[in-house]
């Protein structure tokens, strides 16, 4: 049977990841490539980096492990973090630390717990909107295809009847750039 302090230690590195499993910034960087072809791995090297790092230094701040985090996500995954998320992701690490370190294991075991569930809302809720989002990208490019048709023909790579939306702005204030038609 484990002591109290390596089961603590280990809840401290399931802490660790399931606070790195609920990262968003991480989870659309691994989702999309941003680390390459190895990306998944990345994100699971990160969990003992980030563990090794708190067990090599004693009293860390927030701040540190916010720098340590940066860096890592600069570095492996090519992404600058801007959304504040870091701050929360080190504060709950060293929550975690600390309790890790009194031997709150109740406490941890239930925080790990609800991020886990928090994780899986999450899964379901992103599952369900993923049909509905490719069904009105399937739409939009359809839309696209059909202005593309109907844009009129074109003289000299002028249109003689330019789209409403050709050169100007759309709805959401994005500008709509199209390519000159030979």
């Amino acid at each position: 049977m484990a002591t109290p302090k390596e089961e603590a230690r280990g809840l401290f590195r399931q802490g660790v990841q399931a606070v790195l499993d609920g990262w968003a910034v991480l989870q659309i960087a691994v989702e999309n490539g941003f680390g390459g072809a190895h990306s998944q791995e990345k994100a699971e090297w990160m969990v003992g980096a980030a563990e090794q790092y708190f067990e090599s230094n004693a009293d860390l701040e927030p701040e540190e492990i916010e720098d340590f985090l940066a860096e890592l996500m600069n570095n492996e995954f090519n992404t600058i973090i801007e959304d504040g998320s870091l701050a929360q992701v080190s504060q709950q690490l060293c929550l975690f630390f600390r309790q890790s370190q009194q031997g709150d294991i109740a406490v941890m075991h239930d925080a790990i717990i609800q991020l886990a569930q928090k994780k899986q809302e999450t899964r379901r809720a992103v599952a369900k909107s993923q049909p509905a989002a490719e069904s009105s990208s399937e739409e939009e490019e359809k839309e696209e295809e059909a202005m593309d048709c109907s844009a009129g023909s074109s003289m000299n790579g002028i249109q003689s009847n330019p789209s409403p939306l050709s050169g100007g702005t759309t709805e959401d204030g994005w500008m709509l750039v199209t390519r000159k038609k030979k």
